[in-house]
């Protein structure tokens, strides 16, 4: 069995049907301008690293449309931690086998507080997503996927094995259709493709904090509006004017009321956010 093939077998047997790799010198050739400067590449972290494992996993869709509140807030977590715990038992197999190899954490920040004075993460697993073939960015700034579209979570594995890349994928998944620019309620984004147009940080950042002091972030609505993604399909959410409009929504947006009424401080402050 290959290292690749010991790799994949350990995701099935974890539930992880999200995968890709990519080797770290992908990150001297820039997909495109800015890139990612070099004290963020694999290497720059740990200078052991000949590959990048990245893996990914899914936000549900009916959670994520609930956002902000404290369902989408705890399941956020729950992903969150849960990619931190696979990612490391990937490199600790890898260990095992005699690959030296280390896990990134999910969030490489301490705080809210702590990202709204330097609002970057010392590794980009969006980035490592990217090169390991998984998926494109949108104009949303995130990475979208055939599957789950926008909603979906990386984290990745820095291992000292060679191990082969999957291909680039050349055709953006993003449709352009420009949902996320018109949704977000802080109009961080704009009608151009990323890397033209980068995320407003310290707005998004700022609205960030406000709804984790109310015990619901993240925001969530840009991601919660993509029509990209088969997930769709499959809970029957197809039509993404159900989010503009009440009438044609309206069992949704009594589920939704619903929950955002529960758990968090949205009532008190629903017309401010």
């Amino acid at each position: 069995m290959t290292v690749r093939d010991l790799i994949i077998h350990e995701c099935k047997e974890l539930g992880i049907s999200c995968v890709g790799f990519a080797d770290v010198s992908r990150w001297k050739d820039p997909l495109f301008e800015p890139w990612v400067p070099k004290e963020f590449f694999p290497v720059s972290v740990y200078p052991e690293a000949q590959t990048a494992v990245v893996i990914g996993l899914p936000v549900h869709l009916p959670v994520v449309e609930s956002a902000p509140s404290i369902w989408y807030h705890e399941e956020y977590k729950t992903v969150n931690s849960l990619i931190d715990q696979y990612t490391w038992r990937l490199a600790s197999l890898l260990n095992s086998h005699g690959y030296s190899s280390v896990s990134v954490p999910r969030d490489g920040y301490g705080s809210i507080r702590v990202l709204q004075k330097n609002p970057v993460a010392f590794f980009s697993h969006r980035h490592a997503a990217v090169l390991a073939g998984l998926g494109t960015f949108g104009r949303n700034n995130m990475v979208l996927t055939e599957k789950w579209g926008p909603r979906v979570r990386f984290g990745t594995v820095l291992t000292s094995a060679h191990i082969p890349s999957d291909p680039i994928m050349e055709k953006s998944v993003c449709i352009k259709c420009n949902s996320c620019v018109h949704a977000c309620p802080v109009n961080a984004l704009s009608e151009d493709d990323y890397p033209d147009s980068l995320t407003d940080k310290k707005a998004c950042t700022e609205r960030s904090a406000l709804l984790n002091s109310e015990s619901r972030s993240p925001c969530g609505i840009c991601i919660r509006v993509c029509p990209v993604g088969s997930d769709r399909v499959l809970f029957e959410r197809t039509d993404i004017r159900i989010y503009d409009d009440p009438e044609a929504g309206k069992k949704y947006h009594f589920a939704w009321d619903h929950v955002r009424s529960y758990g968090s401080d949205w009532q008190k402050n629903k017309d401010k956010t």
